[in-house]
């Protein structure tokens, strides 16, 4: 207990009573009774000391709720010290004195405020909040006490524009657009948690030319409960421009497909791998086998994951005696197949290590589901498998020729196709914020490259959602949205960090790298019950004649040939 302040509080509460008592004396014209106001005063200390910690309330960080605390506690006090005196004193007088007496400490406590936080508030920064729900409404409060000034709101719904919250104007974007002619406002608040990814695209692409920051509070389902809304802000990040929310994601499908199932996910600590196993967890599935070859990512995952039961093993798919080891003791219902080298360029300089792995690996886990009849068994493919220009993409054909084709028996085998997910290990993204924190220049290998992206959540949720349709021998490809320009995204990730110094250099195509992306071999396709899912058309292989392509390309010397030879149109490019 801060003693001074605690003697301060009691004095006002002792000089405020007189002063009111004296006034409304006079005003009544009845004769000053030293014992009522010595008892009143006595009664309002008690109160202050006994309900909310009245006494310790600080003036310099004042809010309306310190006022209708102020309030309650005198009006508490009343209610004790009326039935005393009403007997000689009239009500309206008691009453009276008490709406005097709260009006003038509340007075007195915000001039304080005011003289206190003076300087500060000249020199704080102006914020607009968008969105004058519960939300805005709880955090133009929380500003109150920080460098930022709400100038006013902003809001799409009519009905409330022109109106005023706590004396803050509520206006359209057209009137603030209208407003803010030459020079930028400081800071704008995307606060409805509720807004599609969409919205809160469109409403950065419509008002960022007129903030220096744009900062968002997150998603209902990230806000963290307890804490206060501005400390939760978080930066606009080429994430939220870039994300789209399919409108025909069937959780109940999902939900089905995984709900109370035993699920083995292979890569189980990658990026794509994790956010798998976080969404199985999410719909309610029973146990989750996790299998990686990294030691830190199998720990690292199985630690995140709280709500499920988790068996971490970690293991190397190309060996297929511990992975049979691994379906006999555990026996999952679905397989998931994640496990695979991804990154170009290292795929290139060692070729021989990623045919074993990809291509091997996958073979030995799609053997072992058919063996040991595993319900479905789902693999994770690439765009990059459609006329493939390196030997990462090649490999990954090679997966989907031998789950369309091999004797599945008892098995349901699916392979899902998609691009780029936005903050996976692989994405550019990553590498563009290290090199922006780093104050360097943004390096992009071509001005014309272009690529699919997904949010990494968003495409766990399609391939479940693929993967609890598919019968068997379907590659779905996911709706990826149009291609982006690299040079655009690095460009939209420059603007969103606030610096100038940043330009964008050029370093040419990679080896294995190609301008674009396809996510089709020819233009055949079906169509599914969703249209963010279609399927690509069936490539007939002979199993025997691929199980001896398979054997001789993980033994020949001239890898490249027997790649070439087993998908024709792979394409090599060295880019050198």
């Amino acid at each position: 207990m801060n003693i001074d302040k605690t003697l301060l509080n009691f004095l006002v509460i002792i000089v405020i009573t007189f002063a009111t008592f004296l006034w409304t004396f006079f005003i009544f014209h009845i004769p000053v009774d030293d014992m009522v106001v010595l008892s009143v005063i006595s009664i309002r200390i008690i109160a202050s000391l006994l309900i909310l910690s009245d006494y310790s309330l600080s003036w310099s960080k004042v809010s309306p709720k310190t006022f209708l605390i102020k309030s309650f506690v005198y009006i508490m006090a009343f209610l004790v010290y009326a039935p005393m005196f009403y007997k000689y004193l009239p009500l309206s007088f008691l009453a009276s004195e008490l709406f005097l007496y709260i009006f003038i400490i509340n007075f007195i406590m915000y001039m304080y405020y005011y003289l206190v936080n003076r300087s500060r508030m000249e020199k704080t920064k102006l914020v607009v909040i968008f969105g004058a729900g519960k939300a805005g409404i709880k955090l133009e409060s929380e500003f109150s006490n920080t460098q930022y000034r709400v100038k006013c709101f902003l809001d799409d719904d009519k009905i409330i524009q022109n109106r005023s919250i706590d004396s803050i104007k509520v206006i359209s974007r057209h009137d603030l657009k209208n407003k803010i002619q030459k020079n930028k406002m400081d800071l704008l608040v995307i606060a409805i948690p509720s807004a599609p990814k969409e919205s809160v695209k469109e409403i950065y692409n419509d008002l960022s030319a007129y903030f220096n920051e744009i900062k968002i509070l997150p998603s209902m389902d990230e806000i963290l409960e307890g804490k206060d809304f501005s400390t939760q802000l978080k930066d606009m990040s080429v994430e939220e421009l870039l994300a789209r929310n399919p409108q025909d994601l069937d959780k109940e499908k999902i939900a089905s497909f995984i709900n109370n199932k035993t699920i083995l996910v292979t890569g189980a600590g990658g990026s794509i791998g994790s956010e798998i196993c976080r969404t199985c967890e999410k719909f309610g599935a029973k146990k989750l086998i996790l299998l990686d070859n990294s030691e830190y990512n199998l720990y690292s995952v199985e630690e995140e994951l709280k709500n499920v039961a988790t068996v971490a093993v970690m293991q190397n798919v190309k060996d297929i005696d511990l992975i049979e080891e691994t379906f006999k003791l555990h026996k999952p219902d679905i397989v998931i197949h994640a496990a695979a080298y991804k990154h170009v360029p290292l795929v290139e300089a060692n070729i021989h290590e990623a045919i074993r792995n990809n291509v091997l690996g996958t073979k030995n886990v799609i053997d072992m589901a058919i063996k040991h009849r595993v319900e479905k068994f789902v693999m994770i493919s690439t765009d990059k498998a459609v006329r493939p220009t390196n030997v990462m993409g090649t490999t990954k054909r090679i997966c989907e020729l031998y789950a369309q084709n091999v004797d599945a028996k008892q098995t349901e085998i699916v392979a899902v196709r998609f691009g780029n997910v936005l903050g996976s290990s692989g994405s550019v993204i990553p590498k563009f914020k290290a090199q922006i924190k780093k104050g360097k220049n943004i390096t992009v290998t071509h001005p014309d490259i272009t690529r699919y992206f997904m949010l990494i959540a968003e495409a766990c949720e399609l391939v479940l959602q693929a993967a609890a349709i598919g019968v068997g021998g379907e590659i779905f490809i996911l709706d990826m949205g149009e291609p982006i320009k690299i040079v655009d995204l690095a460009q939209k990730m420059i603007d969103l960090s606030g610096t100038s110094n940043i330009k964008i250099e050029f370093t040419g195509l990679r080896p294995g790298e190609k301008l674009y992306e396809e996510l089709l071999i020819d233009d055949s396709e079906a169509k599914t019950d969703y249209e963010s899912i279609t399927v690509a058309s069936l490539t007939l292989y002979d199993i025997d004649k691929l199980n001896e392509d398979i054997r001789e390309l993980l033994v020949c010397h001239d890898k490249l040939g027997k790649l070439k030879e087993m998908v024709p149109e792979f394409n090599h490019q060295t880019n050198m």
